[in-house]
């Protein structure tokens, strides 16, 4: 047993990373992690070859279950709907870090959403885990052919209409740092000009907290909302630089409350996308984690 156990945890931070991708949601990605452990204990390994790709396997599958039921809570949610954020905080450190590093970002995971569940676990699998299409093939339990069917239709509903800029991570905090200033001080003159000209803000409140019925876009609209909202918590508001899914984002606090995560899409001059959750479902597990402070400069 303290093999398998060994051999679990040395796959794990690659598990969570795929099942974080298949569902959105941190508790749910943990909860499959979870139950592939189960199954794993229960296994008999003399059966199985290769431990890490049994373990894929189930998780995907299992993965693919959930996604279905999900995406049926999903049309009867109020709102737009956004992942659960992830904040790197111990213990998603080290090699989990590194796996969760690629395509995590809010606007990817939003795009996924375009996709059915085999599509997405087909292209996660291929484009970001890098699987031979046979292996993607042995998971899904379809062949070689559908497989790369299923992957190239959704790389033309997902990355094809993708705008990815690459930038550097300084650049990135250096940008959070600043639109942090502009809210905490609420200078609306530099505030407007960090946002780009058709920025769009999704706000994803989930019916239980208040929150956007639909996205919105300008700077003018956005930045009235967004004093709105410090305004509103004059003198108790804290905000806090984070890496939120990757990125540079912005944590926003009263009496070390979370009331929200703020993921920013930036072309590295500019924030072209305001992911804001302020679910407090999606926003539990981060009041209890300890979020690390990116330093300015």
């Amino acid at each position: 047993m303290a093999d398998k156990e060994a051999l679990y945890q040395q796959a794990r931070p690659r598990l969570f990373g795929l099942a974080y991708r298949l569902l959105g949601s941190r508790v749910d990605a943990e909860d499959l992690v979870q139950d592939a452990w189960f199954k794993w204990r229960a296994a008999d390994e003399s059966l199985v070859h290769d431990a890490e790709a049994w373990l894929v396997t189930v998780v995907t599958r299992l993965g693919i279950d959930r996604q279905r039921q999900a995406k049926a809570r999903r049309e009867t949610y109020l709102g737009p709907w956004l992942p659960e954020p992830l904040l790197d905080e111990p213990p998603l450190d080290g090699e989990a870090l590194m796996i969760l590093a690629a395509d995590l970002s809010m606007a990817f995971l939003v795009a996924l959403e375009r996709l059915g569940p085999e599509e997405r676990a087909a292209f996660l699998l291929r484009e970001v885990f890098d699987y031979s299409y046979n292996d993607i093939a042995a998971v899904l339990g379809k062949s070689e052919m559908a497989c790369r069917q299923l992957i190239s239709r959704a790389r033309k509903r997902v990355r094809d209409d993708r705008v990815r800029y690459p930038v550097r991570e300084d650049r990135q905090r250096q940008l959070a740092t600043q639109f942090a200033e502009a809210l905490m001080s609420e200078d609306r003159e530099g505030f407007t000009r960090l946002l780009a000209r058709e920025v769009e803000w999704v706000s994803d409140g989930g019916g239980k907290a208040r929150a956007a019925s639909r996205p919105i876009t300008g700077v003018r609209a956005t930045t009235r909302l967004a004093m709105g909202l410090v305004r509103r918590w004059r003198g108790k508001l804290q905000v806090q630089v984070a890496t939120i899914n990757g990125q540079s984002g912005v944590l926003l606090c009263v009496e070390r409350r979370i009331l929200s995560a703020w993921a920013l899409e930036t072309d590295g001059r500019q924030v072209c996308s305001i992911y804001s959750v302020v679910n407090p479902d999606k926003l539990r597990s981060l009041k209890r984690a300890p979020v690390i402070n990116l330093p300015i400069g």
